[in-house]
This record gives C-alpha cells, sequence and structure tokens, in this order.
C-alpha cells in the first residue's frame, strides 16, 4: 500500500472548481515533486492533504489510514506535515520560539527548547536563536520554515515552494537538508517551480494544469511530455 495516497479529490469554490478528481500515490521514502502553472491548484491540493481545507469530493489515506478530514495538529502528531511559503509567526517571536512551538507538537516545554536549538543548528541557523524572523534573510527564513517542519519528527513533509526566490546558489543549502532528511527515511513531497531543484531531487513528477493531473512521470520523461511543454515547460524549463 502506498505511503500516501489521493484519490479523486476535488475541491470546489462555489462555481470554481479548482481540484478535479486528482489522484497520486507516493511510496514511502520517496521524493515527489508536483509541478504546473501558477493557479494551477497545487496550494489547495496540499492544504486539502493536510487537513486545512475539507476536499467537496475524494479521498486522502496516510500510512494505510483515512485522514480526510482530520484537523492539522493531529496530522502533525501522526508525522505529515506541510510548509507554508511565507513563514506565519506573531512579530515577537524570535527564531528559536518559532521551531519550539512546532517541537511541542511531540515534546514537552523543556524537551521542545533545547530540540529546537539542536534543529536551528542542524539547519544552518544556530547563533540566530533570538533574532525574529522578520530580520532573517530570503534564505534563513526558509530554512526557518524547514527547521519548523524538522522540528515535528515528520514522516512525510509537505513543502510549498520552499526555493522560491532564491538564486541557484541560495537553494544548496536546502537542498542538502532535504536530501538528509529523505537519507533518514522522510517522504517528501515538494511543490516547486525551481525546475533545476525539481529535477535533481525527485524520482517523480506529478504535473497539474487548470485543477487537474495532466501528467506524472519520471523527471527524464517529464520533460519530454508534449502537454507539459506546452503548459508549463515552454517557460521554466530554463528557469
Amino acid at each position: 500500500m502506498a505511503f500516501l495516497e489521493v484519490t479523486n479529490v476535488t475541491k470546489r469554490f462555489g462555481g470554481l472548481v479548482a481540484l478535479n478528481a486528482i489522484s497520486f500515490s507516493v511510496a514511502k521514502g520517496e521524493i515527489l515533486g508536483i509541478i504546473g502553472p501558477n493557479g494551477a491548484g497545487k496550494t489547495t491540493l496540499f492544504s486539502v492533504i493536510s487537513g486545512f481545507m475539507p476536499p467537496s469530493e475524494g479521498d486522502v489515506h496516510f500510512d494505510g489510514a483515512a485522514i480526510t478530514g482530520i484537523s492539522p495538529d493531529r496530522l502533525v502528531r501522526r508525522g505529515l506535515i506541510r510548509s507554508f511559503q511565507i513563514v506565519q509567526t506573531f512579530a515577537d517571536m524570535t527564531t528559536l520560539d518559532v521551531v519550539t512551538t512546532a517541537a511541542l507538537a511531540r515534546r514537552p516545554i523543556r524537551e521542545a527548547i533545547d530540540y529546537a536549538a539542536h534543529v536551528l543548528d542542524r539547519v544552518g541557523l544556530g547563533g540566530k536563536e533570538n533574532l525574529t524572523p522578520a530580520t532573517l534573510s530570503l534564505q534563513d527564513k526558509k530554512l526557518l520554515e524547514l527547521a519548523k517542519c524538522v522540528a515535528t519528527d515528520p514522516r512525510c513533509i509537505l513543502l510549498d515552494e520552499v526555493m522560491a526566490g532564491l538564486t541557484m546558489a541560495e537553494t544548496a543549502a536546502p537542498m542538502a537538508i532535504i536530501r538528509e532528511l529523505n537519507n533518514q527515511g522522510v517522504t517528501i513531497v515538494m511543490v516547486e517551480h525551481v525546475m533545476p531543484v525539481i529535477m535533481r531531487l525527485a524520482t517523480r513528477i506529478v504535473v497539474v494544469n487548470f485543477g487537474e493531473k495532466i501528467a506524472e512521470a519520471t523527471p527524464d520523461e517529464i520533460v519530454k511530455d508534449q502537454k507539459v511543454i506546452d503548459a508549463y515547460f515552454g517557460e521554466h524549463l530554463d528557469a
């Protein structure tokens, strides 16, 4: 059985169909990429999988259990967590506060504080524990978002455009963290526009356009798919 399975997921907002009968599965320990134009429904898909939004139709299973309708905090305790494109915190929280809050999903307060400091060091933010997220560089904000995920002891992470806005040189650090997590057995599903990153990390890619899955294949096969070239790669293959 697949570790994460999405079956015929549809999401409607009034008369707008944001997702239309999308299905795919993810094996344990896999890195799956999800790509598509802006507005294709990728973030909505993540919101449904991670419990932030109920599907209009369809089901999601994680590690053999149905999770459709389960709240995000309960999913985190089961080992499924998503990142966000923008770090979401209170203005006066430090980076240590932010990661400690995430670690509290699995640990008592004192242990969570100590583990949060360890995670910050692990992702390259050691020494920045007392800074607020607003003062961080864009790259460090992205690393902080990864740290929040790592602090929950995840089994599966949904990464939503964690490389957005970074130069190729700046993507090296988050790519290394993602590879390390995956080598330790963490399953990764990543929405990303930075194609060199997806091509290097993903074992398979799902392509979404206008709320529908139009292709699913290996990276080498995806770049040769005419439907994908027409819908997406014309803009992004050389990005």
